[in-house]
């Protein structure tokens, strides 16, 4: 029940916010946020980020399949098992 409120008190406030900033507000921010999509230097750094957090989500794959054994599910065995030659091929 807290989070509930504490989430709508949290989109009131944003609501009220927005409102008040306007549409002219809401249209810098998008030029704002269209200009850094663009931006080459900000597109690698997000490349690089991705791809060392598939090669982390690998390893970590492989630590719980390797500590795990034979006492995963087929189930989370095979998603394991795809993580780990996801983050491996990469």
């Amino acid at each position: 029940m807290r989070r509930k409120l504490t989430f709508l008190a949290g989109a009131a406030v944003g609501y009220v916010l927005g409102a008040r900033a306007g549409r002219e507000r809401y249209e810098q921010m998008c030029r704002a946020a269209e200009r850094a999509r663009a931006n080459p230097a900000l597109r690698n750094a997000a490349e690089s980020v991705a791809l060392t957090g598939r090669q982390a989500a690998a390893r970590a794959a492989g630590a719980v399949a390797d500590r795990a054994g034979d006492r995963l599910p087929p189930v989370v065995a095979d998603r394991l098992r795809s993580v780990r030659e996801r983050g491996s091929a990469a």
